[in-house]
């Protein structure tokens, strides 16, 4: 199994906790760990932007990044929602376990 992490922001707590309810109902995540809200600066259409969102980090597997993805444009408010996976080199057996037992079907 290729574990991964999926780093994803949206634009409120309430957001974040219905796409990773979503995820985890439909079995595409392992777990969602949701960060306080933070200040993001970035440019959008050609103006700075500064507004305050928070990040989420998905435990998954390789293999379920498009799903996960569809289901997260599907409920995402931004016209571009940040999801990156990001590849887990090593990790705890028996954590790296339950991620693939919570993502079976």
């Amino acid at each position: 199994m290729k574990a991964i992490l999926i780093y994803m922001t949206c634009a409120t707590n309430d957001e974040a906790r219905k796409i990773a309810a979503v995820l985890l109902d439909k079995k595409l995540v392992a777990c969602a760990n949701i960060m306080p809200p933070h200040t993001a600066l970035y440019s959008w259409q050609g103006k700075r932007e500064e507004s305050q969102e928070v990040s989420v980090i998905l435990k998954s597997r390789a293999g379920l990044f498009e799903a996960i993805r569809a289901e997260v444009v599907a409920h995402h408010s931004y016209d571009c929602p940040c999801i990156v996976a990001l590849p887990i080199e090593a990790g705890h057996t028996p954590f790296m376990e339950w991620i693939e037992a919570q993502t079976g079907f």
